[in-house]
């Protein structure tokens, strides 16, 4: 039987690299996303995945055009905030709804299908924000944090019926979105990031999609409840040790003054 997933945020950045990849690899998709196109071949479903309503329409018509769920990849969210003192009522609820409350949503409607059928995955895209922090992201960093507990308390409670959930964690990826963030200054900034890591690299969403289909495949059958952390090893390494020339140089990284 050809496996299906239900992908959001299908129409750009993560998600459309995921749905990308899943295509190719053989599945059949379908996406749901507030606007936009899918790559070729995914079945959209346009709604808010914030609005109940919509979700419940969407993930019924998905269903319907796929017949059974195997898989759920929540890949729809932003990243925007403020320091707390300035952040608003309503940019701390957009900032959870559209990372948290669109994951509770969109699970709690493909559940009955899953709990019917025996068997399914659920994949949600989190943050190393939730680990680590940067600057003005108090709502980001706690819905992130909000989605690493709710799959392992799904993991939990749907393990003994043949479910699975797992979490993925990227740190910097590589997209439009992003790029747009950093403005004239992305080529730089990009460099000094791939600079503060072992590996020397800041990801694209295609390595992002491989791990889904990791995260999708037999291999990781006994990893639910796990929290995948796709950094490039960024978070073991200390800032102070980019500060002098000695560490520098046993990290294969440049003098300052070069």
């Amino acid at each position: 039987m050809t496996r299906t997933a239900l992908i959001t945020g299908a129409a750009g950045g993560i998600g459309r690299a995921v749905a990308a990849r899943l295509l190719a690899d053989g599945w059949q998709v379908a996406g749901l996303d507030l606007a936009g196109a899918g790559p070729d071949g995914v079945g959209m479903h346009h709604a808010d995945a914030t609005d109940p309503a919509q979700v419940r329409a969407a993930v019924a018509a998905a269903l319907g055009r796929l017949g059974h769920l195997d898989a759920l990849v929540t890949c729809a969210g932003l990243t925007e905030g403020a320091p707390l003192h300035e952040t608003t009522d309503e940019q701390w609820h957009h900032v959870l709804d559209a990372n948290l409350t669109s994951v509770f949503l969109c699970v709690r409607e493909v559940l009955p299908a899953m709990l019917a059928a025996g068997t399914g995955t659920v994949v949600t895209i989190g943050s190393v924000l939730h680990r680590t922090a940067a600057p003005g992201l108090p709502a980001y960093a706690a819905a992130k944090g909000a989605i690493a507990a709710l799959t392992r308390q799904l993991a939990v409670d749907y393990g003994h019926r043949g479910l699975t959930f797992l979490t993925l964690a990227p740190g910097w990826v590589r997209t439009p979105a992003t790029e747009a963030r950093l403005g004239a200054r992305a080529d730089q900034d990009l460099a000094r990031l791939r600079e503060s890591n072992p590996l020397r690299t800041v990801a694209d969403a295609a390595q992002v999609a491989d791990a889904v289909a990791l995260a999708l495949s037999p291999a990781a059958a006994l990893l639910t409840g796990s929290e995948l952390v796709l950094d490039a090893g960024a978070r073991l390494v200390s800032p102070a040790s980019l500060l002098r020339d000695a560490h520098r140089e046993r990290l294969g990284l440049p003098p300052l003054d070069a």
